[in-house]
């Protein structure tokens, strides 16, 4: 008899031990956010069927640390009034050297960009998505300067949403202020300056 309760006791004290260091455990919190170390704007300009004219320039915001994380240096965008440029944005995390632009085209169903800023809101920019996959992603768009914009310093603010609803009613308008009531979570939320010449 003694044996039999000796055998429960020790189950019983078993059991509780498993029990409280299984709950004493902390989860782990998963972050599948991408760190974006570098934002390129590519602009190509077109001409009047569409076809690049001359050779391709870049503007850069930078962080070693992210963009998001850091205080980015950003450097000013150059556009001409009355043109109109094929404007492709790419993403790179030099921390782990991935390419994050492959990333968002592969999971296009999840991404897409919203432009936004006073270049916008004012008419001095205008831009159309034109991504070869025929899906609103944002990653190559036609950008339109106003041949007689009124200002010559405006801004250019890049969204890029993650798991939004693609089909809620304005997403396809890629200067959708009320971006955020599609759902999702901000990716990237970085502002160029703009100089019109």
């Amino acid at each position: 008899m003694k044996l039999v309760k000796n055998s429960i006791l020790f189950a019983a004290l078993l059991f509780s031990s498993v029990l409280f260091s299984c709950e004493s455990e902390d989860p782990v919190i998963e972050n599948d956010e991408e760190v974006i170390t570098d934002v390129t704007l590519k602009f190509t300009e077109l001409d009047g069927s569409g076809t690049p004219v001359g050779d391709s320039f870049e503007f850069l915001a930078s962080d070693p640390q992210g963009v998001e994380l850091g205080n980015p240096t950003i450097e000013t965008v150059n556009l001409l009034k009355g043109k109109t440029y094929r404007m492709e944005v790419l993403l790179y995390n030099s921390i782990a050297n991935e390419d994050i632009t492959e990333e968002v085209e592969e999971e296009s169903d999840e991404h897409q960009f919203f432009f936004l800023g006073s270049g916008f809101t004012s008419s001095i920019l205008t831009i159309a998505y034109d991504d070869p996959s025929g899906e609103n992603i944002g990653l190559q768009n036609i950008l339109s300067v106003s041949a007689s914009p009124g200002a010559n310093a405006t801004e250019l603010r890049v969204v890029l949403r993650h798991d939004l609803n693609k089909g809620y009613p304005g997403t396809e308008n890629p200067n959708f202020t009320n971006f955020a009531q599609a759902g999702g979570e901000s990716d990237l939320d970085i502002t160029f300056p703009v100089q019109i010449n």
